[in-house]
């Protein structure tokens, strides 16, 4: 019995290497009710030629198109935005935005029940819909989560697997950054896409889990690996520096935590990411 349409949202940005992978993983899932919603973010490579051979009825491409040109398939969308009137010579804009102005261009597009994020070099179990869905049902969840598993730079999985615990709230997920992208899930007939919106900071994933949190409660961990993240792809996930300037500016500057209890959470942040990784 369909559960209802999911609407998968993949910004991407220069993936050559890897979106044909991740459009393949979605393709094969044994949950069949589903679109997806690449967008591009000015990608200057070869993913664009890519993502337009597998354009169908239920996989669109946006990107934004010099003003006046009409789409060249009905399966692409013009999308005008005034932050992205920098068009380049193929007539797609040479602007990256960032993932999460493509991210909410996603989401406006969004018309499914469910809205899930895929990062462009990542891949998914072909059950992970399917098992997340009954997972949601069971729970009756606005928001869910499931486990992962690392992967070298071919989308093999090297049996490190993150476990996630069944439910998590604001104050446990300021500690422990757990949800990871890829694996998120949101009900959209319990939720608006303004609560699901990216603010434009560093580790807006984060920020949007928290905001979304402070709403709902707690989200669901489905403690199973369904979605393999690539590590070692060049992307900023990767450079861990940059990862305790982002959480710590979130702790201060978004959720305007005292010095001390930053502190206190960042041990516990620090701890739980490292154990991830070993």
């Amino acid at each position: 019995m369909s559960k209802g349409l999911v609407s998968v949202v993949v910004p991407v940005y220069n993936a050559g290497k890897w979106i044909e992978d991740t459009i393949l993983s979605v393709k094969s899932q044994t949950y069949r009710e589903w679109e997806l919603i690449l967008v591009d973010d000015g990608s200057t490579d070869y993913s664009v030629d890519i993502m337009k051979g597998y354009l169908s009825d239920n996989i669109r491409l946006l990107y934004n198109k010099k003003s006046g040109e009409s789409p060249e398939a009905e399966t692409q969308i013009h999308y005008e935005t005034t932050e992205w009137d920098d068009i380049g010579d193929e007539g797609r804009s040479s602007v990256n935005m960032g993932a999460a102005f493509t991210r909410n261009v996603g989401i406006k597009a969004a018309g499914g029940r469910y809205i899930c994020f895929l990062d462009a070099d990542d891949l998914w179990s072909p059950d992970k819909l399917e098992k997340q869905l009954a997972f949601m049902e069971e729970n009756d969840a606005a928001f869910s989560f499931t486990g992962y598993e690392f992967a070298d730079a071919s989308g093999t999985g090297v049996q490190k697997i993150v476990r996630v615990p069944k439910t998590i709230t604001y104050k446990q997920a300021l500690k422990n950054t757990t949800i990871f992208t890829s694996t998120v899930m949101f009900d959209m007939e319990k939720l608006t896409k303004y609560d699901i919106m990216m603010p434009d900071v560093p580790s807006e994933d984060t920020a949007t889990w928290w905001k979304v949190l402070k709403k709902v409660g707690k989200a669901y961990g489905l403690d199973e690996q369904l979605t393999y993240y690539r590590r070692g792809t060049g992307t900023l996930s990767s450079n861990k520096m940059t990862m305790v300037q982002r959480i710590w500016n979130l702790y201060r500057n978004v959720e305007g935590l005292n010095v001390f209890y930053s502190a206190y959470c960042f041990v516990f942040w620090a701890f739980r990411a490292v154990a991830r990784r070993l």
